[in-house]
């Protein structure tokens, strides 16, 4: 599929030209030429924002030791946990949390305080969140695949 990029000003691009075009390639039959743009789209730039999320707010950045193994290993963890919590957003949390980045996770999901309760025979967890708080919990619990 071609895309052809015509400026409603007229020539603004850098090079001076008045059209830019595409091209998308895919084997997705299945997709309408629309829902192919908006997939590659979604996939478009997304190695970056990977990197500085990976960097910046899982570790990566800041290495532990002057140690190359144990450099790789925090590195590799630091990737892990980034691969992770984009699963967990794709498979279990609501379509609004899709786009959330992992300090957003932690402050509503990760770091919800409760405490644990004996109570006529049972163990109850109490969270200190409202309905919607827990209503997201029992919904990822559900579609989470847990001990199959």
């Amino acid at each position: 599929m071609a895309i052809r990029i015509r400026k409603k000003q007229g020539e603004l691009f850098e090079d001076g030209s008045p059209v830019r075009h595409f091209a998308v390639l895919s084997n997705r039959w299945e997709l309408t030429a629309a829902r192919l743009i908006e997939w590659h789209r979604e996939k478009a730039g997304t190695i970056e924002l990977g990197h500085d999320v990976i960097k910046n707010e899982l570790g990566g950045g800041v290495l532990p030791s002057k140690y190359f193994g144990a450099n790789a290993a925090w590195l590799r963890l630091a990737v892990i946990s980034h691969n992770v919590l984009t699963a967990l957003k794709r498979l279990a949390l609501p379509a609004e949390l899709l786009t959330a980045r992992p300090k957003r996770l932690r402050f509503l999901l990760f770091n919800t305080p409760g405490r644990l309760a004996h109570h006529a025979r049972r163990l109850l967890l109490r969270l200190a969140t409202g309905v919607e708080g827990i209503a997201t919990y029992r919904a990822a619990l559900q579609l989470l695949p847990l001990g199959s």
